[in-house]
């Protein structure tokens, strides 16, 4: 199997004092199904570089929750390592996949302004994917209704909030439904995977 970096989420619990990273399950489940094994990097910028910077890496997973501090978010130490992730995979010209929270960071840090968005918490959503109608889930509440290079959309929801990018010269891209999540997994959400990372 291909080896990817993914990223954590940050979940606050008050009752014990933790701050914990965590990551649903469901990521590993999808991520076999495309030919991936996934490693995950802790919130600790300087630790999750340490990791990432290790052979046999074939690219980055940005996942979901957790809003960037950006936009109100309480959790700095994952916008740190994430950026930091980011930066290396980057300078490495490694692949790098943003799901929704993920896809916000790679807009955030081209400078597109995310903004809230209605509509957009639904187990089930009509989007336009390459100006064919499509079905996905959808579980945000900032988007973009914008882009600008070196940034292009390629799935638009109908009130103009954007659902996916790709860079244009890089190997960036970034879609706001979570694969993971859905039972059966989407083929399409596979062949993506196993394209971006160029798994077996």
């Amino acid at each position: 199997m291909t080896m990817v970096a993914i990223t954590q989420r940050v979940a606050v619990v008050p009752e014990y004092g933790e701050r914990r990273d965590c990551l649903d399950q469901a990521w590993t489940r999808f991520l076999a199904a495309c030919g991936l094994l996934p490693l995950a990097m802790p919130n600790l910028a300087e630790v999750a570089l340490e990791l990432f910077r290790r052979p046999g890496f074939a690219g980055l997973v940005l996942t979901g929750g957790n809003d960037l501090t950006a936009v109100g978010g309480n959790a700095p130490e994952r916008d740190a390592a994430e950026n930091a992730l980011m930066d290396e995979a980057e300078s490495r010209g490694l692949p790098i996949l943003g799901v929704c929270r993920g896809m916000q960071l790679i807009q955030h840090r081209q400078g597109i302004p995310l903004t809230r968005v209605e509509g957009h918490v639904a187990r089930r959503q009509l989007i336009e994917i390459r100006g064919k109608p499509a079905e996905v889930n959808s579980y945000h509440c900032f988007g973009a209704r914008e882009s600008r290079p070196p940034l292009e959309s390629w799935a638009v929801a109908s009130d103009g909030v954007i659902k996916a990018v790709r860079h244009r010269s890089r190997p960036i891209t970034g879609i706001m439904w979570h694969p993971e999540r859905n039972t059966p997994f989407a083929p399409e959400d596979v062949a993506l995977f196993r394209s971006v990372f160029k798994a077996a």
